[in-house]
């Protein structure tokens, strides 16, 4: 919601400021659908052909995600605590009833604890294909944190292409008003004999156009490209828990010490204390 309070305090801050020290808003509100058209149409046919299909509906999700903000909440980082610590002890005491989890995780009733970590597939890929790796002799800690890095790398450019494709947008915006503002000194060039008064009218008109692609690119898509940003990066530290917590059990660290190692890495707004986590962790065995 701060989102779009910010860009609601931007608008108003501008165009009142305009306003209150005399400016006629009849030219801009005049030339204002032309100019979007142009300066609009061509932002999103640039748009266009510079993404694919599932670039431009991952940009969508990515502005949804600006408003709503982070995915991730404090329980869902107190679940996955929980949730790897119960992976960790069932692994070493019983590797086989851990195989039949980690092959079905949707119907595995460990998983159904944690629903929502359960719903999201790269969390689950990254839980199961780790473990499953482990029991397969592969468990040489550098090796393992090697292969994680590079995965969650991966995962992370990812999931910035919406935030790259919004800054691309906003880059071009002010060259797009500026050829909107050429076209329309052209316009004014070929009226040359008309009065002062509208060739004032019509150069003003022209200006929208710099205007709006400035106004647009450093008060809208910039902000939300940076916000975007702001929220998958913050998500990502989500997934990059796992890999703290799955390398320290390689270690042969106790449950608890893997699982602290963990709740360290979380960032402060959303870290459980070390009550909180000792709690769930006994409420859930």
């Amino acid at each position: 919601m701060l989102s779009i309070l910010g860009l609601l305090v931007t608008v108003a801050m501008v165009f009142g400021g305009y306003t209150i020290a005399g400016g006629k808003m009849s030219i801009i509100l005049h030339s204002l659908p032309y100019e979007m058209m142009m300066i609009g149409g061509a932002a999103l046919g640039a748009f266009l052909a510079a993404n694919d299909f599932h670039r431009i509906k991952q940009t969508g999700g990515d502005v949804m995600a600006a408003v709503k903000g982070p995915k991730w909440k404090k329980q869902d980082y107190r679940d996955a605590l929980c949730l790897m610590h119960e992976i960790i002890a069932l692994q070493r005491e019983s590797p086989v009833d851990m195989e039949r989890h980690i092959e079905n995780p949707a119907e595995s009733d460990l998983f159904s604890k944690y629903p929502r970590v359960q719903a999201d597939k790269a969390a689950v890929d990254i839980l199961c294909d780790t473990i499953r790796s482990m029991m397969m002799n592969f468990d040489d800690p550098h090796q393992v944190e090697e292969m994680l890095e590079k995965q969650l790398d991966q995962m992370k450019e990812e999931r910035l292409h919406g935030a790259h494709a919004l800054e691309a947008l906003s880059d071009a915006l002010p060259a797009l008003g500026i050829v909107a503002a050429v076209l329309g000194v052209i316009k004014t060039m070929a009226s040359i004999d008309k009065p002062p008064e509208v060739l004032g009218a019509m150069i003003g008109g022209a200006l929208v156009g710099t205007f709006l692609g400035v106004f647009l690119a450093y008060g809208v898509f910039g902000p939300l490209a940076a916000r975007v940003k702001a929220v998958r990066e913050e998500e990502h530290v989500f997934y990059e828990l796992f890999r703290q917590v799955l390398v320290s059990s390689l270690q042969k660290h106790a449950p608890n010490i893997c699982v602290e190692v963990g709740r360290r890495h979380v960032p402060s707004a959303m870290r459980p204390s070390f009550d909180e986590l000792e709690n769930a962790i006994r409420e859930a065995a």
